[in-house]
C-alpha cells in the first residue's frame, strides 16, 4: 500500500521521542487497549505503531468518527450549490415527511442536523427505527421534539443519517461514491469500506472502515485547509466552519465533567481544549491541533478512554519544540513501536484432543444463540473451531491465525488452561473480539464490548458488510 504521508524522525520535527514513550506508558498504565497510534507533525509521520494482531494495512471500524467524513460530504454539496445550511429536511426529502408533521419537525434545517440541535432530548436513532424500520428520515421526524431547535446540543445519531440521505438526494450519488470520487481517490485512499443497512445505503453516522494512516491523512487534509497535493479538495471555508464551535456541550448525567467533553460541538466535530477531534465509540479518534501542526490518529478497543485527548495535552504538547530529542531516543522509540502486541491467550497447546459443547447463551453479551454447537479440533500448532454450521475459525497457539469463514477476516489465538479451552477471536477490522470458553460440554462466546449494531457474530463476518439488514 502506497504511503499517504512522508516519514520523519521525531526529533527532526520537534517531537522528543521520550514524550511519546511517556504517552504510551501512561495509556498502558491506565489499561487503554490501543490498536494503533500515529503521530503527525508538520505533515510528517513521526511515530506509528500497531498492536498485533492489528496491522498497518488493515482498515479498522471508525464508529462515529464516520460522522466527520459525512460532514465533509455535506460541505461538498454546499460548495457545489446543491445544498444550503438553511435548507429544510421537509423540502429536500418531501417523500419522507410523515403525514400531519407538526411545526418543529418542519423547521429542522441542515444547520440543526450538523450541530445536533434538532430539538430531540434523546438520541432518536433507536426510537426512529422502531417507528419506521424502512425509513429513518420519517422515523426521525416522528420522534417528539422536546427542545426548541437550535438551542441545545443532544448527541443524536439519526441527524447524521438524515444528512447522508439529503446529500445523496441533491447529488444523485451514494455517500461512499461521492467521498471516493472527491476525497479518497484524490488522496490516494483506495480501501474505504462501509457497513450498510438493509437498503444497501451506508449508515452515514457509523460504519466507515479506514486504515490508521488514512485517518491521519484525513486529519492532515483538515489541518491544511482542504488542500492535498496542490488541489483544493474541500473548501477551506467549509473546514473552518465545520471545525468551529456552534453549540455548547454538556457531560452525561452519570459522568464527571471533562474539560474536552464540554468544549463544544461544531458540524460533526467535537471541540477540544486544543483544536478539535472526530471521535468514535471505543475511542477511535482523529485529533487535529492546528496551532501546533499536530495530528494524532488512533484506533482502540475495550472501554472508552477518558484519558485522550487529555494525555496529549499533559504529556505531548508541553514537550513540542523543547529539548531532549536526539537520534538515540528516536531509535529506542522506533524499536518499541515495532514490538507492540496485545497478549495471546496463555496456556498449553495440549492435550491434543477434540472437544464438543453447546453454547450457553444466558452468559452476558453472548455473540451467538444458545444451543449452538461448538467443536474444537487440534491441527498442527493450533486448532480449528467450528461455531454452528457456518463459522469455521483457525486458532493459533502462542500466535494468531487468520481465516475468513464468511468472507471477512477473523484472527484468533487460544490455549488449553487445564481442562478448559480458551480462545480470543478478533473481528480484526473492528474494535471487537469474542472470548470462547469451552468446559465440560458447555461453551460461552462473549463480546469484549458488544458492537453497537448487533451482537450477532455471524453478521460481522459476512461480506459485504451489512450488520442491520432489518432497517433502511
Amino acid at each position: 500500500m502506497r504511503a499517504l504521508l512522508p516519514r520523519s524522525a521525531p526529533s527532526a520535527q520537534g517531537v522528543p521521542a521520550r514524550s511519546i514513550g511517556v504517552l504510551l506508558d501512561r495509556l498502558e498504565a491506565r489499561s487503554v487497549e490501543l490498536h494503533s497510534l500515529m503521530v503527525v507533525r508538520h505533515g510528517h509521520v513521526v511515530a506509528e505503531g500497531w498492536w498485533a494482531p492489528y496491522s498497518a494495512g488493515r482498515p479498522h471500524l471508525l464508529y462515529s468518527l464516520t460522522k466527520s467524513f459525512t460532514a465533509v460530504a455535506v460541505g461538498l454539496a454546499v460548495s457545489d450549490g446543491l445544498l444550503a445550511l438553511d435548507d429544510r429536511v421537509v423540502d429536500v426529502l418531501p417523500d419522507h415527511v410523515p403525514a400531519g408533521l407538526s411545526g418543529p419537525g418542519r423547521r429542522i434545517t441542515v444547520h440543526h442536523l450538523l450541530s445536533m440541535t434538532a430539538g430531540h432530548g434523546i438520541d432518536s436513532l433507536g426510537p426512529a427505527w422502531e417507528l419506521e424500520p424502512g425509513d429513518l428520515v420519517k422515523g426521525f421526524l416522528r420522534v417528539a421534539f422536546t427542545e426548541a431547535e437550535g438551542t441545545r446540543h443532544t448527541y443524536d445519531n439519526a441527524t447524521t443519517g438524515v444528512l447522508a440521505r439529503m446529500v445523496e438526494r441533491v447529488t444523485g450519488r451514494g455517500l461512499p461514491e461521492l467521498l471516493d470520487d472527491r476525497v479518497f481517490r484524490p488522496m490516494g485512499i483506495d480501501h474505504a469500506e462501509w457497513d450498510r443497512v438493509g437498503s444497501g445505503a451506508a449508515f452515514g453516522f457509523h460504519g466507515l472502515h479506514l486504515t490508521t494512516e488514512a485517518v491521519a491523512a484525513f486529519g492532515e487534509l483538515l489541518r491544511r485547509g482542504g488542500v492535498w497535493d496542490g488541489r483544493q479538495l474541500v473548501p477551506r471555508e467549509w473546514i473552518e466552519l465545520a471545525t468551529s464551535k456552534h453549540i455548547d456541550t454538556w457531560p452525561a448525567e452519570d459522568e464527571p465533567p471533562d474539560p474536552d467533553s464540554v468544549a463544544g460541538y461544531g458540524y460533526q466535530f467535537w471541540m477540544s481544549r486544543h483544536g478539535y477531534r472526530g471521535y468514535g465509540n471505543l475511542s477511535q479518534m482523529c485529533i487535529v491541533v492546528p496551532s501546533h501542526d499536530l495530528v494524532v490518529a488512533m484506533t482502540c478497543g475495550g472501554d472508552p478512554s477518558r484519558d485522550m485527548p487529555g494525555a496529549l495535552w499533559d504529556v505531548l504538547l508541553p514537550a513540542l519544540d523543547g529539548e531532549g530529542g536526539d537520534a538515540e531516543d528516536d531509535e529506542i522509540l522506533a524499536e518499541r513501536l515495532q514490538r507492540l502486541s496485545l497478549p495471546v491467550v496463555p496456556g498449553a497447546a495440549g492435550p491434543a484432543r477434540s472437544a464438543v459443547a453447546r453454547i450457553d447463551a444466558s452468559a452476558q453479551d453472548s455473540a451467538l444463540p444458545g444451543a449452538t454447537t461448538v467443536a474444537v479440533e487440534p491441527v498442527d500448532g493450533g486448532w480449528h473451531v467450528q461455531l454452528g454450521p457456518s463459522i469455521k475459525v483457525a486458532v493459533g497457539h502462542g500466535d494468531w491465525r487468520e481465516s475468513a469463514p464468511l468472507g471477512r477476516p477473523i484472527v484468533a489465538t487460544g490455549a488449553w488452561q487445564g481442562d478448559t479451552f480458551v480462545a480470543d477471536l478478533y473481528v480484526i477490522t473492528s474494535p471487537h473480539r469474542v472470548r470462547l470458553v469451552v468446559d465440560a460440554g458447555t461453551a460461552t462466546v462473549t463480546w469484549n464490548a458488544v458492537p453497537l449494531t448487533t451482537p450477532d457474530l455471524e453478521l460481522h463476518l459476512r461480506s459485504p458488510l451489512m450488520t442491520r439488514p432489518d432497517v433502511s
